[in-house]
């Protein structure tokens, strides 16, 4: 027997994502209305349209399924905070040499994220060039609407490497979760999208979090120290709050374009990546063109900065696959499960951080926003959705 349309409605209102971006990354920052979710080729979270179809026909009740939940709670908050906590190590690790440089890294994502997106095109088109050509050279129109968003995540991606070379990876973790309030303002200004009264609510826990996580303390020291301490957080802070203003609009921007077109969401990720490298390699040459220069563009590279590369290329999509099994609820306990994962082995094993008081109170807020967030309501009886 088919599925009536007011089961597809709960299935849609349940599995809709919520607040989750990897940066640069072609997938759902702000979960678009239902129709858009179900639409192939044309739904930002949707990687690959067979996928989704066999997904989409899957029993959620199944044990198959409720496994992969599970697992995929698993890899959302490895993939989290493994890419936090290296990036931080990576930032502050003393060792011989130069250090690597940040707009090198960037440069070299960009590479990996175009080399996997455009394998995983050739495969699904038994390796024919067909539809890179169709789609990226015959549509040059098509292909310069990605140069915006393109842009601004090459400078969140620089912004985040500034912001943890300030910050401990737990005061990060909690104050990027901003980007929730960035993406709901610009979906409700650019989108026209309505919020709910949790969704409101939420917003205030969210700010009245990050403002006492951010509240000053007392340190131990000379009072140069603590004015070298207070201006470093203060870079940290700024960082942070340029990156979720642009990934709050870049999101919501991307959204938009998603909905104009129908195209895959892989090819997608290769012009997003395309533009993503000139401007990348534009600011590298800018800003660290004499480093590059005089020792090279891979300059510090160690095993670690291979790693950060790898967790921020590919760390995305393999998200934008496993997040098609995770309601919202598992989303918010791996958002929740990463800031305290940060937490603690900041404090135990990098040894960068002191909690306050201040802190877990704020800490305790912004998870409860999150959750509060992604309160869905139910979808009216009378509605209907295309599929």
């Amino acid at each position: 027997m088919l599925p009536s349309v007011k089961q597809k409605s709960e299935e849609c209102a349940s599995s809709s994502p919520q607040g989750s971006a990897v940066t640069g990354l072609m997938f759902q920052t702000h979960p678009p209305p239902c129709p858009s979710f179900f639409r192939v080729h044309a739904a930002p979270i949707d990687p690959t349209p067979q996928w989704s179809a066999e997904l989409s026909a899957m029993p959620l009740s199944s044990p198959h399924h409720v496994w992969l939940k599970y697992l995929s709670l698993g890899v959302l908050v490895l993939q989290t905070t493994s890419l936090v906590l290296t990036m931080r190590y990576s930032r502050t690790l003393k060792g011989d040499g130069p250090r690597y440089l940040p707009s090198s890294a960037v440069v070299s994502a960009e590479l990996l994220k175009i080399l996997a997106c455009t394998l995983l095109v050739f495969k699904e088109n038994n390796f024919s060039v067909r539809l890179l050509k169709e789609e990226i050279v015959n549509k040059p129109a098509e292909t310069l609407k990605l140069a915006i968003p393109a842009g601004i995540y090459t400078l969140q991606n620089n912004l985040l490497y500034v912001a943890l070379s300030h910050l401990d990876a737990a005061t990060y973790q909690v104050t990027y979760q901003l980007k929730i309030f960035t993406t709901a303002l610009f979906s409700v200004s650019m989108l026209g999208k309505r919020l709910g009264l949790y969704q409101w609510l939420s917003l205030l826990f969210l700010m009245a979090g990050v403002t006492l996580v951010q509240w000053p303390t007392e340190t131990e020291g000379d009072t140069e120290q603590k004015v070298l301490s207070a201006g470093s957080q203060f870079v940290g802070l700024m960082a942070v709050l340029m990156a979720c203003v642009s990934s709050g609009f870049a999101g919501v921007y991307f959204e938009k374009i998603l909905k104009e077109t129908k195209q895959s969401v892989w090819v997608r990720n290769i012009q997003l990546g395309l533009f993503g490298l000139v401007f990348g390699l534009v600011g590298m040459l800018v800003y660290d063109g004499q480093k590059v220069s005089e020792l090279g563009m891979f300059q510090g590279y160690n095993s670690i900065t291979c790693t950060v590369v790898a967790l921020q290329a590919l760390g995305g999509l393999v998200i934008a696959v496993v997040i098609k099994y995770a309601d919202n609820i598992l989303k918010g306990f791996a958002t929740s499960l990463s800031i305290i994962v940060s937490t603690l082995i900041s404090y135990f094993l990098l040894e960068d951080f002191n909690p306050t008081r201040a802190f877990f109170l704020g800490a305790v807020l912004v998870i409860a926003a999150t959750f509060l967030y992604s309160h869905e309501r139910k979808p009216a009886n009378g509605s209907t959705i295309k599929v």
